[in-house]
């Protein structure tokens, strides 16, 4: 493993057929790969975290603070992103890097991982809470209305009409994503656009004409939480993870991006930051609609929001918006994940079928179908254990991926940004030390109040490294 970076693709595929194989292309600009930090960023979370950090945290202050100290984290990480993206521009993220600091050891977990938590447990996620605002027209589809359940405690799963619409949702975006990235790239940026017109017209209506009271922000709220305050601050930073997950998005498509040394680092930044302000306008607009006491709880906080803001008629259409906007962050993650297990396979650390590309599509058709196999079953999970189950485990390899740079910064021939040598090493110890905070946190009071997370991330994480252990890694010392 060589320490001096490779400008094109970082990995080659192992073994080499004879028959030159399809290869990706370079065909997104930095309109479409920042579309895709924007539609990976606005999603579920933002739709669907505020009325459950209402009951948590108990204040307004803190409520929106926590949308800010995420920003920043989300932000750091972008800029260490960016300087690990320009030097390695090839698709697989996390896997590229974590394998050329770290071995292929953690380049296998962080992909595996990626496969879970990164991909499948997101897509689940936002189909659900698509499930959700769809359930204004149709009740059948909100989640507590359930037909059939299987366990409790631990592991409850449960099926019904939400999880039915989800998959559905699901099952479209993963057929269409088969058929080739060009078309994608155009339907990606019109759900995109649909869903900044959404949230910029929810957010200036609601404060110009909405029926809110500014009295609601010296309002606070009975918490559900007996967590101390504290550590329940670090707790919830995995839901702000969740809604801010997507930063790195372009990173997972860098081999299939035009000019990716300069489209790469504007991508993330002009995403991430965009999306950081409309996430703190939408919480103003949220509070100004409801106080924090009838927030608590609330899944569909964006269709309770529209509710007490407009007349019936104007808040089903908001509901029926967000539901359309939420589409683009299910077909964006259901485009960027194959892409990570493509990187692998073709490094021979993952099935080999994950790495083959389609003749005429040239696109990953084996490993967008098993994505989409795996989120539809996820769909039965609850929605916070999802997204604590996301936070966990994200946020402890993307830790480890910006722990990254303190290795390759001393490899000769690095590229340096400016902006990451600015005051260095204070922009990647920020995001280090947030993601320490919360993990640990969560770790102490998550096995204590509610196992099925950290139980499943730690599982997810044993599983992987038995699988490398005992399978991938034989297969890889024989040839």
């Amino acid at each position: 493993m060589t320490n001096v970076p490779e400008r094109t693709s970082g990995f080659k595929a192992v073994g080499g057929d004879k028959a030159k194989p399809a290869t990706l292309l370079r065909q997104l600009g930095i309109a479409s790969a920042t579309a895709l930090v924007i539609s990976n960023m606005v999603g579920a979370g933002i739709y669907g975290t505020t009325g459950y950090l209402a009951g948590d945290l108990g204040n307004v202050k803190l409520v929106l603070l926590i949308w800010v100290v995420g920003a920043v984290v989300a932000l750091a990480g972008a800029i260490c992103y960016s300087e690990l993206g320009i030097n390695y521009p090839s698709s697989g993220g996390e896997y590229v890097y974590l394998t050329r600091a770290y071995g292929p050891t953690w380049g296998f977990m962080t992909g595996w991982v990626s496969f879970f938590a990164g991909f499948s447990a997101p897509i689940a996620a936002s189909a659900l809470i698509f499930s959700e605002y769809l359930s204004h027209f149709f009740p059948a589809l909100k989640q507590d209305h359930v037909f059939f359940a299987l366990g409790g405690g631990v592991l409850p799963l449960k099926l019904g009409g939400a999880q039915l619409a989800a998959s559905g949702l699901i099952v479209a975006f993963t057929l269409l994503n088969c058929a080739g990235l060009g078309r994608v790239g155009k339907v990606q940026n019109l759900l995109t656009t649909a869903n900044l017109a959404v949230i910029l017209a929810f957010i200036v209506l609601g404060l110009m004409a909405g029926t809110g009271n500014w009295g609601n922000f010296s309002l606070p709220a009975e918490r559900t939480s007996s967590i101390p305050l504290a550590a329940q601050f670090a707790i919830s930073l995995f839901f702000i993870y969740f809604c801010y997950s997507g930063w790195n998005a372009s990173t997972y498509v860098a081999e299939e991006l035009e000019r990716p040394e300069r489209t790469l680092p504007l991508a993330l930044t002009l995403g991430t930051a965009l999306v950081a302000g409309l996430y703190l306008a939408l919480n103003v607009v949220f509070i100004y609609a409801l106080p924090l006491e009838k927030m608590k709880g609330v899944g569909a906080i964006g269709s309770s929001a529209a509710k007490a803001l407009f007349p019936p008629e104007t808040a089903a259409l908001f509901s029926g918006l967000v539901a359309l906007a939420l589409m683009a962050s299910v077909n964006a993650m259901v485009t960027i994940g194959p892409r990570v297990y493509y990187a692998m396979a073709q490094n021979g650390a993952f099935f080999r079928w994950a790495g083959k590309v389609h003749p005429r599509s040239h696109t990953p058709v084996n490993a967008i179908l098993c994505q989409g196999a795996c989120a539809v079953l996820m769909t039965m999970t609850p929605f916070p254990d999802l997204v604590m189950y996301i936070g966990f485990l994200l946020s402890f390899f993307a830790v480890l991926a910006v722990c990254s740079l303190f290795v390759f910064r001393r490899r000769p021939g690095w590229q340096k940004l400016r902006v990451v040598s600015f005051a260095y090493p204070l922009v990647p110890m920020v995001f280090i030390l947030v993601g320490a905070w919360m993990i640990v946190y969560g770790l102490i009071y998550g096995l204590k109040n509610k196992p099925m997370a950290p139980i499943a991330a730690i599982a997810t994480v044993a599983i992987g490294a038995l699988v490398y252990r005992g399978w991938l890694r034989g297969r890889l010392a024989k040839g």
